[in-house]
């Protein structure tokens, strides 16, 4: 495997932020990797500086000769009236077939392929801009945050595209269930450093957790043996008759050393309003219909959601979701029939058009109290400003220099210190990371109201939904099964449509042998994962009965069951470095 990038003794700072501090890593050319980290940590600046837009302070970055890097733009590379086709053969010099044949893996068509580029929504244009990658035959794809107002059609399909995809990528998202479908290995950017772990996301979390348990474990008895150890050298020590024992244990104590948690920010904890649970209909739709002058987007609307539940609305971008939930809050009329909500009801909206309604007079501080109920304590604030990044001096900041991702976090913080019962939420995870993202999945579980809400992260809806609305084809209906039963019926959707266009051109995926390579390397990669966890595991029981032994080594008097223990140390010894050494060969598969 060819080392296409290389990152060594890399150091960076912004400010007085540590971004990178000696940090190494090596993406080889056949490898998919997750890039995960805290927001802030420094996971764009890492891109640009893999891309050669920005420079280290120290250290270097090397690139393989052959690299061909496909990057992800996040602006809009299209000129004004240009079709997809148009901007595709520009961008990329291929021919009209060649464009059209690629813009087809990702069910770019018709108007959608030959009208104006720049008339389709955010998800669509990101279709294009993944058919110009593709067209430049890339062998590194870097993506920040590609899943980002996708609908789940289009993430299923930029799924495959990765899936079949034989070259390597590095992904940057908060999106577990993306992660966990596209990337073999994980890279974790922590405190400066970077670490490489050969698994997929949920193992490298599993496998974060056991260690700093380990670690918590190691250390409260290390503690408690160092305060016996004190409480007998202070006892003794001045008895001349136990003086030497005091020394003795005094140097044990000088060996007991508690190890350095690996803990990157403080545990976010996020609560949701408190409220009394009610019972009975939350709120009704009566021959409702949705849209704008001229626009109907659905109509013959008839539906309830009940207190309590938590209702996540999905279809693909363009049918309506954000346009249902501006009418159910009241911020778009209807164009017929009518959405009556019970009675008492408070409702908490948290959507793209509030960031602009805040007060640019006050600080994120004063915004916060303002907005939180009564019982609210100043520490509570603090809290909730914490959990969503505004730490220290940052919630004096004012709210006219916060950009607007900045914005979003202090709306949502003001909404869970209020007291709505009823939380309206359009892509709540947006601008948060994965911690916080999980986070709030857990406070909106335990939150006694109802949640009406649309996201587009699949790991997020499964956590939250307890029942599923679909908005399609002009109509809104209850979906009847679960998340997880959408997401599967979409799935099966897009691989039939994959299915007929690889007949139509003649060719058959199960004859594709590219697709065997990418089954076949990543079963290689899911087994050495479960070799690699299972060594680590077996690494620290070791690790713990060397100490266990050598502890009871230091205490123990009797000569010959010393040496007995001092057997028993080497062998572990011998076990424990054999172990090591298979890690590391595994390591560098």
């Amino acid at each position: 495997m060819a080392v296409l990038i290389q990152l060594r003794d890399a150091h960076k700072r912004f400010g007085d932020q540590v971004l990178l501090d000696g940090a190494n890593v090596s993406l080889v050319d056949d490898v998919k990797v997750g890039f995960v980290g805290r927001n802030g940590a420094g996971k764009s600046t890492l891109l640009r500086i893999l891309l050669g837009e920005e420079d280290v302070e120290k250290g270097e970055v090397i690139h393989h000769p052959t690299l061909r890097i496909g990057y992800l733009r996040q602006h809009d590379p299209f000129q004004e009236g240009e079709s997809a086709l148009d901007f595709l053969m520009r961008d990329s010099g291929a021919p009209e077939w060649q464009c059209g044949q690629v813009a087809g893996q990702f069910e770019l068509k018709g108007q959608y392929l030959e009208g104006p580029v720049k008339a389709l929504s955010g998800g669509w244009q990101t279709r294009v801009k993944l058919a110009a990658l593709l067209l430049h035959d890339p062998n590194l794809l870097m993506l920040d945050e590609p899943t980002n107002f996708l609908d789940l059609r289009t993430q299923i399909l930029l799924e495959h595209f990765l899936r079949d995809f034989n070259k390597a990528a590095l992904i940057v998202s908060h999106d577990r269930a993306f992660l966990r479908a596209t990337c073999s290995q994980t890279l974790e950017l922590s405190k400066g450093q970077l670490t490489m772990f050969p698994g997929k996301i949920h193992d490298f979390l599993e496998f974060r957790e056991e260690r700093r348990e380990h670690d918590r474990r190691v250390n409260a008895t290390v503690i408690a043996k160092q305060k016996q150890l004190k409480q007998f050298i202070e006892k003794n020590r001045a008895n001349a008759s136990t003086a030497s024992q005091a020394r003795s244990k005094a140097k044990q104590l000088e060996k007991l050393q508690t190890v350095e948690l690996q803990v990157d920010e403080p545990t976010v904890n996020i609560r949701a309003p408190r409220v009394q649970p009610r019972q009975g209909t939350a709120v009704r739709c009566e021959q409702l219909a949705i849209g704008y002058p001229g626009n109907r987007v659905a109509e013959d609307i008839s539906l309830e959601i009940e207190h309590g539940q938590r209702a996540a609305i999905v279809g693909d971008n363009g049918q309506g979701k954000t346009t249902m939930l501006r009418t159910l809050v009241h911020s778009l009329e209807p164009l017929d029939g009518t959405v009556k909500w019970g009675h008492g009801i408070e409702i908490g909206t948290y959507a793209q058009h509030v960031y602009s309604s805040l007060d640019e007079r006050q600080t994120i501080l004063e915004h916060l109290e303002y907005a939180s109920d009564p019982e609210t304590t100043r520490q509570d604030v603090l809290a909730m400003a914490g959990a969503l990044l505004f730490r220290d001096e940052a919630i004096q900041k004012k709210i006219k220099v916060l950009s607007g991702g900045e914005r979003a976090r202090v709306c949502m913080a003001s909404l869970l210190l209020g007291t709505a019962n009823v939380l309206v939420l359009d892509e709540p995870g947006n601008h948060l990371d994965v911690e916080t993202v999980e986070a709030l999945a857990e406070a909106l579980r335990l939150y006694k109201g109802t949640v009406i809400f649309t996201s587009h992260d699949r790991h997020f809806m499964a956590r939250v939904a307890t029942n599923v609305i679909e908005v399609r084809d002009g109509r809104v209906r209850n979906y009847f099964g679960s998340y997880d039963t959408y997401c599967e019926a979409v799935e099966k959707e897009v691989s039939e449509g994959e299915r007929q266009r690889n007949a139509a051109a003649g060719k058959s995926t199960s004859n594709n042998s590219a697709s065997k390579n990418e089954q076949k390397q990543q079963k290689d990669q899911r087994k050495t994962g479960k070799e690699l966890r299972n060594l680590e595991r077996k690494i620290a029981k070791l690790d713990d009965e060397k100490r266990e032994l050598n502890e009871k080594l230091l205490t123990e008097t009797d000569p010959t069951d010393a040496v007995r223990l001092h057997d028993q140390i080497k062998a572990i010894e011998v076990e424990l470095s054999e172990a090591e050494e298979k890690w590391m060969e595994l390591s560098d598969f």
